[in-house]
């Protein structure tokens, strides 16, 4: 019988080719496996010969270069006066909570690579402390992946916990008569009691397309790997029961892959294009046994890795058409703190087999966007833009409106996630590229001499949000028209006056008793007036503008000066939304 040769290589970096040799590990393996040829050419070592006795070498000296290596801590290298460092550091007080995130992350390590990571959060010192028994390549790149991941939370300003989202519900009853297919598409990704042959039918039957393919790949990371599903195609597909293929009739469906560099992407004009998969962190994922299950259903699968997500090619040769789909591992979606549009809100979970979710609370006042307005818009294709508009997001907008024919209604809302209650405040940089910021910035700029604008952030202050809503209701009802007159305002300040306004709102307590107009807050719409009242601060140069929404109710209008006038006390919690000018 013909005995099988093979040869198995062994990429090594420089420390682990000195490790091999100065620990007598290579002398030891050749005199062990003396009847196979080992040799170490550069970086690679070469092991050729009768196959068992290959592998078993392999094996050994693979298990040789696994040992454990200095342990490091999650740290702040932010510089301690910015708001990136303020972030990371409320970020990581949280994670160190919650362990439990990095779960996916170390059972996806030990096994792809063998590598044992040990994540410990030690409150009494707040540090988080990363333990690992691996290889040094692949502890250099476990270490790597940490260090994005920390870098990433200092820009997070505030954190999306897992299952933080609005839980699954059915429509109401005025409307669910209406969406009784939107329910069976549902069930078809979301109900663990699907057959064999019901889900083979979706992917070989006569009436397989594209799109019941996708679903029974949803189906498999949902029913079988706990995860959620999220984003475009919950939106195109499930809701909106959209498609579409490229408007060039002789492209092939291989062809709409356009690129598959770094990680692949299909063409724009392919609706739905791509799955969104959150994993779970109680459900152990590993990407060979995802492979398995879609190879149950000859579906051919390319796996492709980022720092922060797989990226799978799906059906790349398939008449239906090839599709994408990202798994997402729950570390990483805590740094995902912003919905960029409404219509990308919702998502479907295990056994919840008629009901939708969604990703980010935006039932609260002021915006109040519930799930059947979410429905009714994507079922009309128009989006609500929901955070500040940078250039990312602007390709984004472009693609949903200029090639897939959807429609913008209105400006921004600019929506942040409520930050833990034991914190009064959050501030959030407004990128310079967004409206608001440009309508600002030119308001500042007749203030008549130079002034350069440092940052514009955005306030996100819960407490004060609620107070302010619930007065401008009871100021609405004392209005002709139930018009309570808001306006945006600016409102000069200095010293202790800049935190405690944003934590604490107007205070009447700190009101001016010897302005012109007696006892209140001063507002103008003229930046210039308002910047009289700044002080410079001596250790930066810079002064200190609030932007407030005030609701002014019924206005009296006042030529002379009166000191004796009086602010009523329920007014002194006005502000809703401010941006640091």
């Amino acid at each position: 019988m013909r005995r099988q040769f093979v040869q198995r290589n062994i990429v090594l970096n420089e420390k682990e080719a000195a490790y091999l040799t100065n620990k007598y590990i290579l002398p030891t393996a050749k005199t062990n496996f003396h009847s196979i040829d080992i040799q170490l050419i550069s970086d690679t070592l070469s092991i050729e010969g009768k196959a068992g006795t290959s592998l078993k070498a392999e094996l050994y000296i693979r298990q040789q270069l696994t040992v454990e290596q200095p342990e490091f801590e999650l740290e702040n290298r932010f510089d301690p006066d910015t708001e990136e460092y303020k972030n990371l550091s409320r970020n990581l007080e949280s994670v160190m909570k919650m362990p439990h995130i990095f779960k996916p992350m170390i059972w996806r390590w030990e096994a792809e690579r063998q590598a044992k990571i040990t994540v410990n959060p030690n409150t009494s010192t707040k540090n988080i402390t990363v333990k690992i028994i691996a290889r040094d390549s692949d502890y250099e790149n476990i270490k790597k992946e940490f260090k994005s991941f920390v870098r990433w939370l200092g820009y997070c300003a505030v954190m999306r916990r897992p299952n933080s989202g609005v839980p699954p519900r059915v429509f109401r009853p005025q409307v669910r008569a209406q969406y009784h297919d939107i329910e069976e598409r549902i069930s078809h990704i979301t109900d663990t009691k699907r057959t064999l042959i019901d889900l083979y039918k979706s992917v070989k039957g006569q009436n397989a397309t594209r799109e019941t393919r996708m679903e029974v790949v949803a189906w498999i990371a949902v029913c079988k790997f706990s995860c959620k599903v999220e984003g475009g195609f919950v939106r195109d597909w499930v809701v909106g029961a959209y498609t579409s293929r490229p408007a060039d009739p002789s492209l092939k469906p291989k062809d709409w892959i356009e690129s598959m560099s770094p990680v692949p992407s299909i063409n724009k004009e392919v609706v739905p294009t791509d799955i969104d998969c959150h994993l779970s962190t109680h459900a152990d994922f590993n990407i060979e046994k995802f492979q398995d299950e879609l190879y149950k259903y000859h579906m051919t699968c390319q796996v492709f890795r980022e720092d922060w997500r797989y990226v799978l090619l799906i059906d790349e040769d398939a008449p239906t058409g090839p599709f994408t789909v990202d798994l997402i591992e729950p570390h990483v979606a805590l740094t995902h703190d912003r919905i960029d549009f409404d219509v990308n809100n919702l998502s479907l979970e295990k056994g919840y087999t008629h009901e939708l979710g969604m990703r980010v609370d935006i039932q609260q006042r002021p915006y109040l966007i519930e799930l059947e307005t979410i429905v009714d818009n994507i079922k009309n294709k128009k989006l609500q833009v929901l955070r500040p508009v940078d250039p990312t997001l602007k390709m984004r907008i472009d693609k949903m409106i200029n090639i897939r024919g959807w429609t913008q209604l209105g400006q921004p809302f600019l929506i942040i996630p409520n930050p833990d209650s034991k914190y009064w405040s959050v501030l959030v940089h407004l990128p310079s590229s967004d409206r608001l910021y440009k309508d600002v910035e030119q308001q500042m700029n007749n203030i008549g001499y130079q002034v350069n604008i440092i940052s514009i952030e955005q306030i996100k202050n819960p407490l004060l949000e609620d107070q302010y809503e619930a007065l401008k209701k009871i100021i609405a009802k004392q209005c002709s028209g139930f018009d309570p007159n808001e306006r945006e305002l600016f409102h000069g300040t200095s010293g202790e006056g800049i935190d405690g306004i944003r934590d604490h709102g107007f205070d009447d307590r700190y009101f001016s008793k010897e302005g012109n107009w007696g006892h209140g807050a001063y507002f103008a719409d003229d930046p210039a007036k308002s910047h009289q009242y700044t002080v410079t601060d001596l250790n930066d140069d810079t002064r200190v503008i609030y932007y407030t929404k005030v609701v002014l109710g019924n206005v009296s209008h006042q030529s002379a000066p009166s000191t004796e006038l009086v602010l009523i006390h329920i007014l002194d919690a006005l502000i809703f939304k401010s941006l640091e000018v």
